[in-house]
């Protein structure tokens, strides 16, 4: 399984860094971070199983053993290959690139409507999103912040968050993912006098 490592004090930076920055402007920032969005199971259950279903043939070509001892032993190989290709690691490697990035994609859209971000009152909610297995980061803006603030706009942020993850330092990715977001929202959306949070300033772990 992938780490998380994101120690009490980090998580309290994050949530700091958020509140700095959407003191100056009306938007709201989310941050989500996932150990994998990859959790169908199928391929590799699919691949033990034929592997499994081979072993007979090459040990009754090979060996005397008895039945029992070839059943049992396809048995023992299914059961450790399904563990085995069933590891974050190894499952999420076992996929296509585009197929990684896709399904994390759509774990990040998911997240976006899971955490409200799409019902904030002015819809100028962003999210920050990383899937550590599959290396995946991405800022997902609502509909207002998108009409007016092309994507482009993001990549400085989506290129601190995945240098410092790189290194290790998730917790400084995101502080500094936060405060580049921050300083876009601020041009096209500055802080309102009756400024309020309307979600929580925190990131969430899944």
């Amino acid at each position: 399984m992938v780490t998380v490592a994101l120690t009490p004090h980090d998580r309290q930076r994050i949530s700091a860094a958020i509140q700095a920055a959407e003191r100056k402007t009306s938007g709201e920032i989310v941050c989500v971070l996932a150990r994998s969005s990859a959790d169908v199971t199928a391929l590799p259950i699919l691949l033990a199983a034929l592997l499994a279903l081979a072993l007979p043939w090459l040990l009754v070509a090979l060996t005397t053993l008895s039945v029992l001892t070839i059943l049992s032993l396809q048995l023992a190989l299914f059961v450790a290959l399904a563990a085995l290709l069933c590891l974050s690691r190894v499952r999420v490697a076992l996929l296509p690139a585009a197929a990684r990035r896709a399904i994390a994609h759509r774990a990040a859209m998911e997240q976006f409507m899971l955490r409200g971000i799409g019902r904030t009152e002015d819809r100028t909610g962003v999210l920050v999103f990383v899937s550590l297995a599959e290396r995946y980061a991405r800022i997902v803006a609502d509909e207002a912040i998108a009409s007016r603030v092309a994507q482009a706009e993001w990549q400085g942020a989506i290129d601190a968050l995945i240098g410092h993850m790189r290194e290790g330092r998730i917790a400084d990715g995101f502080v500094e993912a936060i405060e580049r977001c921050g300083g876009v929202l601020a041009t096209h959306f500055p802080a309102k006098a009756d400024e309020r949070s309307e979600l929580p300033d925190r990131i969430y772990l899944v």
